[in-house]
């Protein structure tokens, strides 16, 4: 640390005393264990459903399409009697 100027011993005492307490204020601070937030939360639900929103959104918007389902696109063969 630089030497402190040439003064009044009881105020040198003082303001080290001061400088000390706010050290040890922010030492404390930051071991302290903070409470998690709306973020730490729910942050990656909320963002793993924003994605599959925007996926959706997108597939819908372009026509691609997810139905497999072959109901509707068939068309059943003519029935023959024996």
């Amino acid at each position: 640390m630089f030497p402190w100027p040439k003064q009044n011993k009881t105020k040198n005492a003082l303001s080290h005393l001061q400088v000390q307490r706010i050290q040890q204020t922010i030492a404390r601070r930051r071991h302290q264990k903070r409470t998690p937030d709306f973020h730490d939360t729910y942050g990656k639900a909320v963002l793993a459903k924003e994605t599959i929103f925007c996926v959706a959104y997108t597939a819908t918007q372009t026509g691609i399409e997810g139905d497999l389902s072959p109901v509707g696109r068939v068309t059943p063969k003519e029935w023959r009697d024996q």
